[in-house]
């Protein structure tokens, strides 16, 4: 079976449960999101925790606006999901094949990660900008941001990539322990030590348990945030920083009217707002929202990879099929 029918289901797979997991925590996200994208002003804050998003939702009558940007969102989970998980397999199988290896070390399949998260990072970026936009925005004011953008400098759209490049060390820290524990666990449960390890007898992929999926999911992840958090930070202060609720108290802070450009201007506002604690403002709502996300997403990869291969697999027969059926009539 080709390396790149592998790819793309290994990417397919991985799409599918960002999808959900997307959707499922998402009001969790905004949340998180949003509490994260508030700098402190003196003593003076709007929101003490995420639940303080929550409430004020509620109490105003626009929980559903926990929702707002949730499209945009979906759209850029499954795009990066898809490209993170085609570009690491691609360039995973590429690397073994040249080395004539069966599988990567630590430093290699952290660089192949980094890799492919550098990939994903300049083609979703747009989408992440905005999704981050539309969840600081005022409940039920979201659409406006996607028609600002849509009529301003596109360049606006790429705020934070500088962060969001350096993030890509996120999920290569993540997936490498996830991969590394994964390799072990399969290894060690498999009765033919000397096959490869990808593979089961009837050629579809090895999988974990979901309790094993989700659970290495978990312990990745949360070395992953752990680590990169205060970057997350400021990705988020970058992002949020032409949103009118956000702009607004931090200009007072700043007593000019300064749009934030880099990541020089993120930890400027964080550290003359907040201290040094603020780099970890909303850790604890973030390593909750992404252990959940990561280990629901890489618990549903595992549970439908096999399901997927065997999906692709019919499809690709068939259209093999329709093609000679197509050449046969053609030539008669």
């Amino acid at each position: 079976m080709g390396s790149s029918f592998e790819d793309l289901t290994e990417a397919t797979s991985g799409a599918i449960g960002g999808i959900l997991s997307t959707s499922i925590l998402y009001p969790l996200d905004t949340c998180k999101t949003k509490y994260q994208a508030e700098a402190r002003i003196g003593n003076t804050r709007k929101y003490r925790s995420s639940f303080d998003v929550l409430r004020e939702a509620k109490c105003s009558g626009q929980l559903l606006a926990l929702y707002q940007g949730i499209g945009t969102k979906i759209c850029q989970s499954f795009v990066s999901q898809f490209v993170y998980f085609y570009s690491y397999s691609f360039i995973k199988n590429l690397y073994l094949q040249q080395r004539n290896k069966k599988r990567m070390g630590t430093g290699a399949n952290l660089a192949v990660a980094a890799a492919a998260g550098a990939c994903t990072v300049i083609i979703t970026q747009p989408l992440d900008t905005i999704s981050a936009r539309m969840q600081t925005s005022e409940f039920g004011r979201s659409q406006m941001y996607w028609k600002a953008l849509k009529e301003g400098d596109w360049r606006q759209a790429y705020d934070g990539l500088g962060a969001s490049l350096m993030l890509t060390c996120n999920p290569a820290i993540q997936y490498t322990v996830y991969e590394q524990l994964r390799g072990r666990i399969l290894r060690s449960n498999s009765p033919q030590k000397s096959r490869s390890m990808t593979n089961s007898s009837d050629g579809s992929p090895l999988v974990l348990s979901a309790f094993l999926a989700f659970i290495l999911g978990a312990v990745s992840k949360t070395i992953a945030t752990v680590i990169t958090y205060p970057a997350i930070r400021c990705k988020v202060i970058l992002q949020a920083s032409k949103s009118e609720e956000i702009q607004q108290p931090r200009q007072r802070a700043q007593n000019h009217e300064r749009s934030l450009k880099s990541m020089v201007d993120a930890v400027h506002v964080i550290w003359h707002s907040e201290g040094a604690r603020g780099f970890y403002k909303g850790l604890q709502a973030q390593i909750l929202k992404t252990i959940l996300s990561a280990s629901i997403m890489l618990m549903i990869k595992e549970k439908t990879s096999r399901a997927t291969w065997f999906v692709m697999l019919a499809l690709r027969r068939w259209l093999s099929q329709y093609r000679k059926i197509i050449t046969a009539t053609h030539n008669s």
